[in-house]
């Protein structure tokens, strides 16, 4: 707990350094931003991906005649996973980018 304290407030310490224009601290923020979200989505989505593989493979031993339905399955529901952690990542880089805020 104390690592990651310390990490958040060197991330506010980069965040505030410089000079204190509003600009590049809206740029500052959006970075910060960006990166504690595509964490977040990264290991929501991959805390997800690890469920639906423990469900289709306890299926699988369950039923063995359903194993490629499961795949199936399976891969459908990795792909509206995936898509979310890459729509955060969109999100992101339209944050970098193209920020609405700065003028």
């Amino acid at each position: 707990m104390k690592k990651f304290f310390l990490l958040f407030l060197a991330l506010g310490a980069v965040a505030f350094a410089g000079e204190a224009d509003g600009e590049s601290m809206i740029k500052a923020y959006s970075v910060v931003a960006a990166g504690v979200g595509l964490g977040l989505a990264a290991l929501g989505g991959a805390i997800g991906m690890g469920h639906t593989a423990a469900a289709t493979i306890a299926g699988t031993a369950r039923n063995p005649g359903l194993g490629g339905k499961l795949m199936t399955t399976m891969f459908i529901a990795l792909a509206m996973i995936e898509a979310q952690v890459i729509y955060t990542l969109v999100i992101a880089l339209i944050a970098l980018y193209a920020n609405p805020f700065l003028g």
